[in-house]
């Protein structure tokens, strides 16, 4: 079983910045396809990056430009950095997990991720 602990949540400024952690234990880390999800008060989760085993990564639009995913695969930890936030970027985050060499193509689906962390929480304020 995987667990995941998500850290580094807080609140800023629009214009700041904040790296978001996630740390794996359980199997071996580095043959998942790893993501980070957030989820504003009375919206859907949204997928916000992704980082296959090889280090294929992908944004949604939103974010591209402000926000590089990376992970430590010595230390198996995930990250999150998180550069010029936007008020419009106040949500939960979480920090998730797809067993697969490769992420799959197409938009970041929940239903997807096998595993999840349980959020941190993450406001900018204009």
């Amino acid at each position: 079983q995987l667990q995941l602990v998500e850290s580094g949540g807080g609140s800023v400024q629009a214009g700041g910045s904040l790296r978001l952690s996630c740390a794996a234990s359980g199997y071996t880390y580095s043959w998942y396809c790893m993501g980070w999800f957030r989820q504003a008060p009375v919206k859907e989760r949204e997928g916000v990056a992704r980082i296959d085993s090889v280090g294929n990564t992908s944004y949604v639009d939103s974010v591209k430009g402000r926000f590089t995913i990376s992970k430590d695969n010595a230390k198996n930890i995930l990250y999150l950095q998180m550069n010029s936030l936007k008020p419009e970027d106040t949500a939960m985050y979480y920090c998730a997990a797809e067993r697969r060499y490769f992420c799959s193509g197409g938009p970041m689906r929940a239903g997807e991720f096998d595993y999840w962390g349980q959020g941190t929480q993450v406001t900018v304020s204009s």
